[in-house]
């Protein structure tokens, strides 16, 4: 579902305030995607200056902008606004029925202090363990907005190891003259020597949590790196315009929230920023994503719904999701969905998106012991280039499964399920692989429909372990030849093809 851009062309060029009537407009579109939104956004505005807070890039402003962001809501919700300047804080807790909106050249610029991150539960699709508070919070709100054109910083590179080999040698010179320590293979530098020598330790101890008091988590604080925006179970969610860059892990969390739409948003993460996702939209329902650019050190666009036994209790898929004219650069994906998929994604249209210079196109993963199912997704018109790895991914081996390499796979509450994809529409100007389609022996994929598919790389590719797969006008060009090879597929159709190797299918009667 898309709507016209001359509205928010329109509502960036009124006053403030009618800048928050023109909210309460689009906020009244929500009700086409099942929402129960409210329909009114107060007009009225609070502007964080006024309660002290200074742009000048050393004053701390978190409490200013808290007492605007809290006197907005006791008053029954409207604008609160960060004028022009560069904002110095610690973390923001968003609350029900305001719209932060940052005007043109104002930043949000969070420390770079690890201790100004309060201890906090968080869940990340297993279920509650020990983190920190992210810089921009909310749970359990309603009818919350961040908009405007100003930049929400995280200053992440404070958090996070880097790799070597991911980075140009200024930046690792840059990183190691900064201080932090180096591994033993000095190819991994750390922010400090617990970062790099804590993390068993940190993983036994969260096994133990909530038993374990939270308090006990404090000397591990600089492991547990935040999600820059992390809003859960909030319902009516509008994020249009702003810039949200540099988190210590995900970028945007969205989780367990209903009636989102984000709009001509700019997310990014450095390439090399690892676990470094652009947004994550997490046992969330009705979300609408559209005109917004990522660039991401993992996913780009990412779908999820908890994960394992913990993901299959929670039981809230994500559903009804349309992502439409998004742009994705860097990243280990474009549009995503899993491997956390255990409460189900269904319902997912994907259409107008551009993947340029990502590692994956189009990736689908899971493996043994998540469960899950993930259906009826569509997905039409995506053009890519220099994709560096699959252009069209569906894996179900993505990482090493938990149960015994040498016994019998067999279904069970574990067994993911993916079924019912429909991909039309496809360019792909250049990839390390055309198709790397691997379902499971004892729980093939199922319902895959192809058309209108023109994919140019390196390799072709494998089909295998599918029941039920229709190619029509798809063609699979490789410079150096090689066709994609096809295994253990029943119900196979292929019309108007080319670039496919079809001895198998012939030979095995399938």
């Amino acid at each position: 579902m898309a709507y016209p851009r001359a509205i928010f062309q329109i509502a960036r060029l009124c006053s403030h305030l009618v800048a928050g009537i023109a909210l309460a407009a689009l906020l009244c579109f929500s009700s086409a995607l099942g929402s129960q939104v409210p329909t009114t956004m107060p007009s009225r505005a609070w502007n964080v200056a006024k309660f002290g807070a200074v742009g000048d890039a050393h004053t701390a402003s978190a409490d200013a902008i808290n007492a605007a962001i809290k006197a907005c809501s006791a008053a029954g919700g409207g604008m609160v606004i960060v004028p022009q300047g560069t904002f110095l804080c610690t973390p923001i807790q968003l609350l029900s029925n305001v719209n932060l909106h940052l005007d043109d050249g104002a930043t949000l610029l969070f420390s770079r202090s690890i201790a100004d991150y309060p201890l906090a539960v968080v869940d990340n699709g297993s279920g509650p363990e020990a983190g920190v508070r992210s810089p921009i919070w909310a749970e359990k709100a309603q009818n919350i907005s961040i908009t405007g054109s100003g930049v929400i910083n995280g200053q992440g590179d404070v958090w996070r190891s880097v790799k070597k080999a991911k980075v140009s040698q200024a930046i690792w010179d840059e990183r190691v003259n900064s201080g932090g320590v180096l591994d033993a293979k000095k190819v991994t530098w750390y922010p400090d020597a617990f970062s790099r020598d804590g993390g068993k330790e940190l993983t036994a101890l969260q096994e133990t949590f909530p038993s374990t008091p939270l308090d006990a988590f404090a000397k591990y604080r600089s492991l547990l790196r935040p999600h820059l925006v992390r809003l859960v179970e909030c319902q009516g969610v509008v994020l249009d315009g702003v810039t949200f860059r540099d988190s210590g892990s995900w970028n945007v969390h969205l989780s367990l929230c209903d009636d989102v739409q984000v709009r001509h948003v700019t997310i990014f993460n450095p390439e090399y920023a690892q676990n470094g996702d652009g947004i994550d939209i997490d046992s969330c329902r009705n979300v609408l994503m559209t005109d917004s650019k990522v660039n991401a050190g993992d996913d780009g666009i990412c779908l999820k719904s908890g994960m394992d036994e913990a993901g299959r209790k929670r039981a809230r898929p994500t559903e009804n999701v349309t992502i439409t004219r998004c742009h994705v650069g860097t990243g280990h994906g474009g549009v995503v969905i899993g491997s956390e998929m255990s409460g189900d994604v269904r319902n997912v249209n994907v259409s107008d998106c551009v993947f340029e210079g990502t590692g994956n196109g189009l990736r689908f993963k899971s493996v043994r012991g998540r469960g899950g199912v993930v259906e009826n997704v569509k997905v039409n018109h995506v053009e890519m280039s220099d994709i560096q790895g699959v252009a069209i991914l569906f894996d179900l081996f993505y990482t090493s499964s938990k149960d015994d390499p040498n016994a019998p796979p067999v279904v069970n509450e574990g067994t993911p399920a993916f079924r019912h994809f429909s991909i039309s529409n496809i360019t792909c100007t250049g990839a390390k692989q055309a198709f790397q389609v691997r379902g499971l022996p004892e729980r093939p994929l199922e319902d895959l429909s192809f058309d209108n598919i023109r994919l140019h790389a390196d390799e072709a590719g494998i089909i295998e372990n599918v029941n039920g797969i229709t190619l029509n006008d798809v063609h699979v060009t490789v410079p150096s030849g090689g066709d994609v090879q096809i295994k253990d597929v029943l119900n196979f159709h292929a019309e108007n093809s080319t670039g496919l190797d079809l001895a198998a299918v012939s030979s095995g009667g399938h």
